[in-house]
Parts: C-alpha cells; structure tokens; sequence
C-alpha cells in the first residue's frame, strides 16, 4: 500500500514537472519565434562577448536563432502532449544542463545585461535566470529518470499530425515577423508608446546613481580615479568604467537622440514635440538595406511634401554609405544619424517605417508593407494608417490562442473517439 502511494506521489510530480518544462518551452520559444531577430542580435552580442566577431556578423547567428526557436516550441509540445518520451526528457535534459552553466557564467562574469531566454517579452536579470534555469534543471532531472509515468494526451496514430501542425504554426509565425513585423511588439516603441514618456523618470521614482570611473598609468602603475579625485596631466588615460553605484528606475527608452546629417543638429526635441504628423524611415545599416519598396519609399516622400509631413531617413551609416544609397535609390529626403542598437530596436526591418504624432507611435510597417499610393489619396487625418490599429493587444493574443490550441484540441478528440470507435467494434466481435 505504501509502495502504492509513493508510486502515485512520483507520478502526479514527474507530470507537474513535465507541465511546468511544457509551458516554458513553449513560451520560451514563442516569443523566440514572434522576434527572430530580436533572437539573431542577442546570440550576435554572445559571440561578441566571446571574442568571436567574424562569426558575430556571419549567417550563423540567424540560423541559429530559427533552430533555437523551432527546438524550444518543438519540445514543450512533445512534453505537454507526451509523446516521444525518451527523446524529449532526454533533449530537456542536456538543453538546460547546457543553459544552466551557461547562465551561471553570466550571472558571475556579467558580460551583458541579459540572456534574452525570453526576448523581450520578460526580461530576467543573469542571477534571476540562474536560478530559474536551476529550477528547470530540477524539473528536467525528474522527468528524464520518470519519463515513462508521463502521461500521454494522443497515441502513435495522432502525434505525426501534432508534430506537423506545430511546426507549420511556428514556422508560420516566423515567416510572417521576418517579412512584416512581430505580430506582439514587446519593446518600448510599440504602436501606442510615446517616446518622450519612455524616456522619463515617473515621479516619485529616483535615477540610479552612476559613476565613471577612469583607469590612468603613471610610470608604469595604473590606478582607478573618479570626476572627483581626477589626476593631473602626468596620468596617461587607459580605460573608463560606468558603475552603478545604488539601482533606481531606468527608463525604457535611452540613448534616444537624432541629429541632423548635414547640419549636425540636435533634432530630437524638434521631431518628438511636432504636434503633427512625422515619418521615420528607420535603416541602420544602408549597406545591408532591402531596396524592394525604394519607389513606393520615393513616392511617399513626395506625398509628404506634398501635404507638409516633416520626412527623415534615421541610420548609423556613415557618409559614403549614405552617398551610395542616395546614387542607387535617387533618395532626395533628409537624413539623420542615430545609435545603431536603438534603430534595430524601434523596428525589426531595414529599412522600416514608423509614423510618429507628437512623440506618439501611431503606426509601423516593415520593408514589405510600405503604404503605397492607394493608401494615401488625403491628409493622414482622414485616412486609416493615420491612425492607431484597431486590433487590440487582447484581440490578438486570443486570436494565436484559438488558431494554436482549437486544431490541437480536435486532434486529441478525434484521436479519444477513434480510440473508442475502435475498442467498441473490438468488443462487439
């Protein structure tokens, strides 16, 4: 009877486990999915990190962030529905053994701020993923020694129909981020932010307090000052180091800053406190720009003389590359220079669109959905991409929910009543 009980215990414990590695994975690899190359430039600041920049800038990083994805969505499917129970637990196992050392450096060593497990969806700090990967590990453990209590959701018959319509339901999330835009925009320039808000310190709220720290050498010794203790002309400067030395509120939005190509103006506060309409074409590296829209780009140009839209091109390239662009596009708009890391974080496409209105993100397009000349017949005010999109945040999640789990559902019940079709007609001869 004892034995009895502990054998149940066992079992509802390795099934906890295997749902809570199941719903992990999943979401993990969603998020992945939704933003691959959100994905590809975290994996790049990886190998940067680890001194390996020719790899950091090759096709690797974005092939790895594809496969990354599709293992993590594949794999929480095959542990929540139970099927394949050897290889999942056994690929559970080794994926987070290898994750858990991996964040364990990070946590120690802090090379970059975040392991971006999540995207940006939640973002964890190194210590915080540490220990979830710690409790994942455990879950993985037990799963791995009692795989064969899993309980499975489908039989053989089904599980080749489950594996199929994940992979085309992931597959077809990520075509459509990387050739439009992520159908969940987790990052502080989503449609409906505004910038100049993202920017601020609510009140009540109190900065971090930094420091810079400066290594200087002198005869051959080094040594830390600060603004404070700064030395004089005798030090040679070596390295500098920003330390924060107490944690406060950091905005969402830093480094925000455009300046004007030709000028070398400051036209920040120009463009996020225009009370009208702006255009952004965002294009951090011009070399590596997409031309497929370049005339539908030139003719929305002319729509904005036309109507009096103020119309910048934002990029971090430098001023041959920009010469080049305007020799092969016939570009005659405006440029200004920005932080690369902040154009690829406003829109995952080069180039991509944004529509701003007084600091406010009112819409977004990515190279392959630029509004052509039938979607601009009037003034932005009477026209529907001058406005925010009427799909809400919630009608869009049930939306993935329903198109995810009602064909999963099906299959299950259909695979129970062939099942009982099968045994009734067993009994009955």
């Amino acid at each position: 009877m004892e034995e009895k009980q502990i054998h149940t215990v066992v079992r509802i414990g390795t099934n906890v486990c295997r749902f809570v590695l199941a719903i992990v994975f999943i979401f993990s690899g969603f998020v992945k999915a939704v933003d691959p190359l959100g994905t590809m430039y975290k994996i790049e600041e990886y190998f940067e990190t680890l001194g390996l920049s020719s790899l950091a800038y090759s096709v690797l990083p974005f092939i790895l962030s594809i496969i990354i994805a599709l293992l993590e969505f594949c794999l929480g499917l095959y542990l929540l529905f139970g099927f394949r129970r050897r290889l999942s637990t056994t690929l559970a196992l080794i994926f987070l053994s290898i994750m858990t050392i991996l964040t364990l450096w990070l946590a120690i060593a802090n090379p970059i701020s975040d392991c971006g497990c999540f995207g940006d969806a939640v973002v964890l700090t190194n210590w915080q993923t540490f220990w979830k990967n710690v409790v994942l590990l455990l879950a993985a453990i037990v799963t791995f020694k009692w795989g064969n209590l899993i309980i499975p959701f489908v039989t053989k018959r089904f599980d080749w129909l489950v594996e199929l319509y994940s992979l085309l339901f992931i597959g077809s999330i990520m075509f459509f981020s990387l050739r439009d835009l992520p159908i969940f925009d987790f990052r502080p320039y989503h449609i409906g932010a505004n910038i100049r808000e993202g920017m601020s310190i609510p009140e009540g709220k109190e900065p971090p307090v930094v420091e810079t720290y400066y290594l200087m050498e002198k005869d051959g010794k080094k040594k830390e000052f600060t603004a404070a203790n700064f030395p004089d002309s005798t030090w040679t400067y070596v390295d500098s180091e920003m330390r924060v030395l107490k944690k406060g509120y950091e905005p969402p939005i830093s480094h925000f800053s455009i300046s004007d190509l030709e000028t070398g103006k400051n036209i920040t506060d120009e463009i996020l406190d225009n009370e009208g309409y702006v255009f952004l074409l965002v294009a951090p590296q011009l070399k590596d720009a997409s031309e497929v829209s370049i005339d539908l780009i030139n003719d929305l140009y002319d729509y904005c003389l036309e109507y009096d839209y103020p119309f910048y091109c934002l990029t971090a390239s430098s001023d041959r590359d920009v010469a080049d662009w305007q020799e092969r596009t016939g570009a005659e708009y405006p440029f200004a220079s920005m932080d690369d890391v902040v154009l690829r974080t406003i829109v995952r496409s080069n180039p991509g669109l944004v529509l701003l209105k007084h600091g406010t993100v009112v819409n977004k397009w990515s190279v392959n959905s630029i509004p052509d000349e039938y979607e601009t017949t009037d003034r932005l005010e009477n026209l529907p991409i001058g406005s925010f999109s009427k799909q809400s945040l919630i009608s869009r999640i049930i939306k993935v929910i329903l198109w995810f789990v009602l064909p999963l559902v099906f299959f299950s019940m259909v695979d129970i009543g062939w099942g009982y079709y099968k045994q009734n007609k067993k009994e009955k001869l």
